[in-house]
């Protein structure tokens, strides 16, 4: 029995008595095509099971892949763990949806694809959205490919639009309120300096090696105010891992434990948190724990945290229309956003 010839937008048009142009513009939602043409040449492409132009012959007519890369500095399970991350991804999604672009999370070093690999990825455009780590070799990689690129919260390269908190102020602030309270003795519990795995104390060398942008300021502000205090790198952004260190730092001497432990987001706060409670330790009363992000954590209740609330749905919206201007051929200016201290329940004055 021969094959029915698989339907195409010529066969549609002709059904529906248009040209294949007006057909193709109707798939493509162009408004120059009338409702009932429009309606007309959906119900031909029905009756013919037609599904719809090829995506990868129209991309590739448009030169555009209508994708864009977002670059996550951890595994994609951390992305949708941590509630500052799903809140920068929605504003990324809920940006780029009206203008039709797919966005592709690719996730930090132990799962992202290699440098060959990402090569070949046609992307339209790159966001580096949680992983502004100076020297990264993918964005080298996509800056030399000529792949418009948008950062947020670093790093900072010529040619590379950023979108920025107003961190170190924020963090500096933070720790001049709690310097007030009288905490004399702090610890504080930082982020990966790097994604290998390195869990411990933070030794003087720590500036001549790449890290995170965000995690230097953030360090930066809490020396500023109480001198170089001793500070603890934890191997991912992680609840678990703020306990790690959380138990490290309070389980001493009451003599010798800190009275303030300031963390560089609120879900290493709440790990620190977490390991004072397991310790017998009553916050603020014995210890006073700070974050900083702002973070919805519901599931400390009734505990607020003190900490620096940054705008991270404002910020990935910005980064998107960023993306939008480059691929208009505009360039969009560099952006920093106000951040707030927020005082909460966690702090109060030294023991």
């Amino acid at each position: 029995m021969a094959a029915h010839p698989r339907p195409t937008l010529a066969s549609v048009a002709a059904r529906a008595n248009v040209s294949p142009s007006t057909a193709s513009l109707a798939f493509a939602g162009s408004p120059k095509v009338a409702a009932e043409t429009r309606e007309r040449v959906f119900t031909a492409a029905r009756e013919l099971g037609y599904a719809g132009p090829d995506p990868l012959a129209a991309s590739l007519r448009r030169g555009r892949s209508g994708v864009v890369g977002a670059f996550i500095g951890e595994r994609l399970l951390y992305a949708f763990r941590d509630p500052v991350a799903v809140q920068l991804l929605d504003g990324i999604a809920e940006g780029l949806g009206p203008h039709g672009v797919g966005l592709l999370l690719l996730p930090g070093d132990t799962g992202r694809p290699g440098l060959e690999q990402l090569g070949r990825i046609p992307l339209d455009a790159a966001i580096f959205a949680t992983c502004g780590q100076e020297g990264d070799p993918a964005l080298e990689l996509l800056h030399q490919r000529g792949v418009p690129l948008v950062a947020l919260d670093g790093p900072v390269v010529d040619g590379v639009t950023l979108i920025d908190i107003e961190e170190l102020s924020g963090i500096t602030e933070l720790a001049r309120e709690l310097h007030r309270l009288g905490h004399r003795r702090v610890a504080t519990v930082t982020m990966p300096l790097r994604l290998d795995g390195t869990r411990g104390w933070i030794d003087d060398g720590w500036r001549t090696r790449n890290h995170y942008r965000d995690v230097r300021h953030r360090l930066d502000g809490v020396f500023e105010v109480f001198g170089r205090v001793p500070a603890i790198e934890t191997a991912s952004n992680s609840v678990d891992e703020g306990a790690i260190a959380g138990r490290i730092v309070l389980d001493v001497p009451a003599d010798s434990r800190p009275t303030l432990v300031m963390a560089q987001s609120d879900i290493l706060a709440a790990g620190v948190l977490r390991a004072a409670r397991e310790l017998g330790l009553r916050v603020p009363e014995d210890v006073s724990i700070a974050g900083f992000d702002g973070a919805d954590l519901p599931w400390l209740a009734p505990e607020l945290l003190s900490t620096v609330v940054q705008p991270s749905d404002e910020k990935g919206r910005l980064g998107a229309a960023a993306v939008m201007e480059l691929l208009a051929g505009g360039q969009p200016a560099d952006r920093t956003l106000p951040v707030r201290v927020r005082i909460g329940t966690t702090t109060g004055p030294p023991p």
